[in-house]
């Protein structure tokens, strides 16, 4: 995927980037794998506001994404490769040998007319999916399952992998994009290769309403608004917090506080991606 830049027209277009989707082969989605997609606005079902900064967004369907590739033995074919609104990288439509269609994540260099299949005994190829515990070491893989048969959870944004470093007792240990080191049991399926689209990170919205189209609205500084509707808020000009770390609207500690309770699968995690504070 290349990144196309626009004339400086407007102070929105000077530094505006964009994609040239030169990698999408097909506009229109399979409507067979797509469904309606509600708009909530962050409103759960009181009507009250849940979660901020939400609405506005362009109208768009729901690509039903085959995560759990599940379809063991059968080749597909790729068929095309589509723009998906919901995520950041591009999908891929397969055509199974036995008719059925369904949509991944595309992997980077996974192109049309290519073939693709899923199963133990499968070949380590871009596209295919396999049990970690027959993946050789130093692979790059992605759309990683956390539990056998649930479904790939882990590493599914645009340019994302992680990498098979060891196995020992049942469990791959596997170096996450975030830097951090945790197990997986070796019966968990992932996908060969690196998640496609990796110029993402590379785009400059360049103004504003590139972020309302994508339904998401603008954020208030806390320091900017009145003691009664923030922590941060008061003061005669621009004033300091007042407290001795920031805090949510809600005065809740926040931006560093670590919010993890899951001891269950503490022991999964062989080193953190920030050491933990002694």
């Amino acid at each position: 995927m290349a990144i196309k830049k626009y004339k400086p027209t407007s102070p929105g277009r000077r530094g505006m980037t964009g994609d040239t989707f030169e990698d999408v082969t097909k506009t229109a989605p399979e409507r067979s794998l797509t469904v309606v997609l509600k708009k909530h606005s962050g409103r759960n079902a009181q009507g009250r506001i849940t979660v901020r900064h939400r609405g506005g967004e362009n109208k768009r369907r729901y690509r039903l994404i085959d995560f759990k590739r599940d379809k063991h033995g059968v080749v597909a074919k790729v068929a095309a490769v589509e723009y998906d609104p919901n995520r950041t990288a591009r999908i891929a439509l397969l055509h199974y040998a036995d008719g059925e269609k369904r949509y991944i994540v595309a992997p980077d260099g996974l192109k049309v007319g290519d073939t693709v299949m899923s199963g133990r005994g499968s070949e380590v190829r871009v596209g295919n999916a396999l049990p970690l515990g027959d993946i050789p070491l130093g692979t790059l893989v992605h759309n990683v399952e956390l539990l056998p048969g649930r479904g790939g959870q882990l590493v599914r944004a645009a340019g994302a992998y992680t990498q098979v470093l060891a196995k020992d007792g049942g469990y791959v240990t596997l170096r996450m994009p975030s830097g951090e080191m945790r197990k997986v049991l070796d019966t968990c399926y992932a996908v060969i290769g690196q998640v496609g689209n990796p110029d993402h990170a590379n785009v400059k919205l360049g103004k504003a309403g590139r972020k309302r189209h994508m339904g998401i609205r603008p954020t208030v500084r806390g320091s900017a608004m009145s003691p009664r509707d923030h922590p941060h808020g008061g003061g005669e000009g621009r004033s300091p917090t007042g407290m001795p770390g920031p805090k949510s609207p809600w005065g809740k500690p926040t931006r560093g506080k670590k919010t993890r309770v899951n001891k269950r699968t503490d022991r999964l995690i062989v080193r953190r991606r920030v050491s933990k504070r002694r």
